[in-house]
């Protein structure tokens, strides 16, 4: 999984990679326990310059033009996006959403839902460009899990609307419907502040890695050849700029099924290595899983989620 470990010391062990960096500046990006990319924080800072060089080139493509970063966040350890369901109110509590691996409390078990959990956890909101614009903070952990999916929603202690306001920054919309094969989509990396784009190649019935099942997940085309730090993206529909998955996971050395190497299973049970291949999670389901004021009800309706 995407997710860089400057604090994270329980996915290096997971990975046998030895200690945790001591400080952010030494982390390099990671997935779940990779240690790929790893280097000095010189190095760090060089894949930042030519990943933001990289970006400003892919927005002169005109099919990339619409999508940006506003909207993004940067966690710790992590890339997010602040989202709304499509009948989401401007005076509800906003919601940034990253993957479940991305948890501060770390991962999820196999089977583990959380719900309500206290966090004060804060967000580096981005603008179109990429630059920080304010800091976020949540009020608490509204869901998280890495069982069939994996993703974490966090409720701030702003709304929409002061967000707008304060900063003109509008969330993302999450789709309702499921994603289309050959949809054209990009990812922006809050954390890397780049962004990939390429197009969905396919879907996954059952997607493995490690301990973790993942249910119906988005294959992308070579393209979007994420790394590190782009765990919790928001995969974005360049056509509609809505979003339709969330970034998680790549098969980084063409092992089977371990972590950092997802494989596919099909529904007759046969495994497909793909090396070099990246993964996302849906997130249509989500929207029915939030009702009034934005709040969880996993007891609503076509709510599919996994419940505690």
């Amino acid at each position: 999984m995407r997710k860089p470990l400057a604090a994270a010391f329980c996915a290096l062990a997971i990975a046998g990679a030895g200690a945790a960096p001591a400080t952010a500046a030494d982390a390099a990006p990671t997935g779940v326990g990779k240690v790929a990319d790893t280097g000095s924080a010189t190095s760090a800072v060089s894949g930042v310059v030519t990943s933001v060089e990289q970006t400003l080139s892919g927005l002169r493509g005109s099919q990339a033009k619409a999508v940006n970063f506003a909207g993004t966040v940067a966690l710790s350890n992590c890339s997010g996006s602040v989202v709304r369901m499509p009948d989401a109110e401007d005076n509800d509590p906003a919601l940034v959403m990253t993957n479940g691996h991305c948890l501060e409390s770390g991962f999820p078990g196999p089977g583990e839902v959380l719900v309500d959990k206290a966090s004060s956890r804060t967000f580096s909101l981005l603008n179109a460009s990429g630059s920080r614009v304010a800091t976020l903070r949540a009020a608490k952990l509204a869901y998280g899990t890495m069982t069939d999916t994996d993703v974490a929603l966090y409720q701030l202690t702003t709304t929409y609307a002061q967000i707008k306001s304060s900063y003109n920054i509008n969330a993302l919309t999450l789709n309702d419907a499921h994603p289309v094969a050959g949809t054209a989509i990009s990812i922006p990396s809050g954390y890397w502040k780049r962004i990939y784009s390429c197009n969905i190649d396919g879907f996954v019935p059952t997607l493995k890695e490690g301990d973790w099942t993942w249910k119906d997940s988005v294959r992308y085309t070579s393209a979007c050849n994420t790394i590190g730090g782009t765990s919790g993206s928001p995969v974005v529909d360049q056509a509609t700029n809505k979003v339709v998955a969330i970034n998680n996971t790549g098969n980084e050395d063409g092992e089977r099924c371990t972590v950092n190497n997802p494989c596919e299973v099909d529904a007759n049970g046969t495994v497909t290595v793909r090396k070099g291949i990246n993964y996302a999670q849906e997130t249509y389901g989500i929207p029915a899983c939030f009702g009034i004021d934005s709040k969880l009800d996993l007891s609503a309706s076509g709510c599919t989620l996994p419940k505690p």
